[in-house]
């Protein structure tokens, strides 16, 4: 057959001779084994875990019953975890080796399913991650840094499990299903997750019997199928799978009993008698994901008090004493929230599904000054304020009707000459702009012009500093007009849709630098769960793109799939000396749970995006 159809690789049965010497010695009872930087090897077998050097001398074991054995390691340093087969507890173990030396770690808890499965993963932010796949399709995915050992959240898999991998580099978790086939699903917690096969038993796929052992290719993956006939290997290119001519096994290998070894160009395949080795010569290409700096948050609120797609947008008040400062939050099936910034839940007002929220303070108003929310309302399409007083405790204040039929987003906008405006919009591109004003001790809100874009909107911020209104168009991009009504202009694109900003667009807010060094208007990339950093004046350059990761030290997880963002540059006190950024967390993890917001200190993004 042609290298071209075998689209890039070739498999072929011959005798390496650097494993020929090593192997019988050291692997005739192994039941895992991992090949060390140097040329020594890591065993597991029925006896323990041990370390051998390149010339076939033990140097350290571990006695224990195990098996499961899985490696992440950088030069002469690895992390081995194996699962002890009586309790199935997963041990960790380093493995130093230069100095040939094994030390175990702070075990797992024990687990409460019966697992058959486990496998590692190391992610970008280098945390190392433990996946238990259970018989019954019962899993959970830890996460491990120093003597942490913390559930990020449980999964459900198929049944009968019995091997699994994971491709850092892709992010992407293999599950060999004894008896239908090979599944591929986001190894990263963050987000809703997904899975598609990558290949199944007969008359489905090229499986015979299903799948077996199986081991991760630079760009693919091989399986054994479960009769032990054939190797198959399968590769990922543009999104696609495809499988390659299977392989014929020549050894003798027991059904169901078998392991794969993907090393250096060679694919060691344990049978009856042993370790033995086949070339695999495969010229794919290792995937990996665009480089995005990660960031850790410091806080975190208090769950929502319902379950699924609650929390939405953030805003920020300021206190005379700042640190006594609010974080107002959406909640789409109950109403507005109010934190402490310990992001403990203050208040909750129960007025219906909101959307988004937006704070304005020292507004004057017919002589009178007030410090104002407003927030968009589902349920009858309304435009409903809030007032705040000096104890940050919030009020129900007037409900205006807007005639809008799928009320969504909103921003405030404070001009120059004074007063408060809204920008309010409907799911159609429809935005109003309306001037908040009071009459006989009432408010009121006066429509002043209304304006579409062609497709959904949500998010947007005004910047009081230029009068400039900045508006997402979910699929398109970011684009900015006039913010002032008697004056306005052609929209003009900020940052289209593409290599810096994914769909949708969702939330935006702006950092007002406290010394005039230049604003900042940031972006909440949706579809990577991702923020972009950008100047919020023209030519509006790109500073930087950055994720939340994990703070395992304060047990808050990342975030993923945000809607709402806000930020203020003033001085919170403590980590948010600087200011502090409020993200509205998709899925809540570490472990599992209902959504909440993320506290992130802007001193460790401008530190992270080399911002002035």
């Amino acid at each position: 057959m042609k290298k071209t159809l075998l689209c890039g690789a070739l498999l072929a049965a011959v005798s390496l001779t650097s494993y020929a010497a090593a192997l019988p010695a050291l692997t005739a009872q192994a039941e895992e084994l991992v090949h060390l930087p140097g040329g020594g090897w890591l065993t597991l077998d029925k006896h323990g875990l041990h370390l051998y050097n390149a010339d076939g001398q033990q140097q350290d074991s571990v006695q224990v019953r195990a098996r499961q054995l899985d490696t992440r390691g950088d030069g002469n340093q690895l992390l081995a975890v194996f699962l002890e087969a009586g309790t199935q507890r997963p041990i960790p173990v380093s493995v130093d080796v230069q100095s040939g030396k094994l030390l175990r770690q702070t075990p797992f808890p024990v687990p409460g399913f019966s697992v058959e499965a486990s496998c590692l993963y190391r992610d970008a932010q280098q945390l190392d991650h433990l996946f238990l796949i259970g018989k019954d399709g019962q899993s959970e995915q830890w996460v491990m840094q120093g003597e942490q050992r913390r559930l990020v959240r449980k999964l459900a898999m198929p049944p009968h499990v019995k091997h699994c991998r994971v491709d850092d580099g892709a992010q992407r978790l293999y599950a060999s299903e004894a008896t239908v086939g090979v599944w591929a699903y986001d190894a990263e917690a963050e987000g809703m997750g997904s899975r598609e096969i990558v290949a199944l038993r007969k008359p489905y796929g090229p499986l015979a019997g299903g799948a077996g052992a199986l081991a991760v290719l630079p760009g693919g993956v091989v399986v054994l199928d479960a009769k032990a006939e054939n190797l198959h290997t399968l590769s990922h290119q543009a999104g696609k799978w495809t499988a390659l001519p299977p392989h014929k096994v020549m050894l003798d290998v027991r059904k169901g009993d078998s392991q794969l070894l993907w090393d250096a160009g060679s694919m060691l395949l344990r049978g009856k008698n042993g370790w033995q080795t086949q070339a695999l010569r495969w010229q794919g290409k290792a995937e990996s994901l665009p480089p995005t700096t990660i960031v850790m948050p410091r806080g975190q609120t208090e769950p929502m008090d319902r379950v699924g797609d609650a929390a939405d947008d953030p805003a920020i008040w300021l206190a005379a004493k700042r640190t006594d400062s609010r974080v107002l939050g959406t909640n789409k099936k109950q109403g507005l929230l109010v934190y402490d910034l310990q992001g403990k839940q203050t208040q909750l007002l129960e007025v219906g599904r909101l959307n988004n929220v937006d704070v304005r303070q020292d507004i004057t108003l017919s002589g009178s000054k007030f410090d104002l929310a407003v927030a968009t309302q589902r349920d009858d399409n309304s435009m409903m304020l809030f007032t705040i007083n000096a104890d940050g405790v919030v009020a129900e204040a007037a409900r205006f009707p807007t005639g809008l039929h799928s009320i969504y987003g909103m921003c405030l906008y404070q001009p120059a000459s004074g007063g408060l405006e809204a920008f309010i919009n409907d799911k159609d591109g429809t935005f109003q702009q309306y001037r908040i004003g009071r009459h006989d001790n009432n408010f009121t809100a006066t429509l002043l012009r209304s304006f579409k874009v062609a497709t959904q909107p949500e998010g947007c911020v005004a910047d009081d500093r230029t009068g400039r209104l900045f508006l997402g168009e979910e699929r398109r991009g970011v684009w900015t007009t006039s913010a002032d009504a008697g004056k306005p202009d052609a929209m003009s694109m900020v940052l289209p849709v593409g290599p810096q900003l994914a769909a949708d667009v969702e939330g935006m807010a702006i950092y007002r630098h406290p010394d005039g060094k230049g604003d900042y208007l940031l972006v909440s990339s949706q579809g990577d769960s991702s923020y972009v950093v950008l100047d919020a004046a023209a030519p509006y350059k790109v500073r930087g793109r950055f994720r939340v990761g994990f703070n395992i030290a304060a047990g808050i997880d990342g975030t993923s799939e945000t809607d709402g963002i806000e930020v203020t540059s003033a001085n919170l006190g403590g980590a948010y000396g600087q200011g502090m950024l409020v993200i509205q967390d998709g899925y809540k993890r570490l472990p599992d749970g209902p959504q909440n917001f993320k506290y992130v200190a802007w001193e460790d993004v401008a530190k992270a995006l080399k911002l002035e």
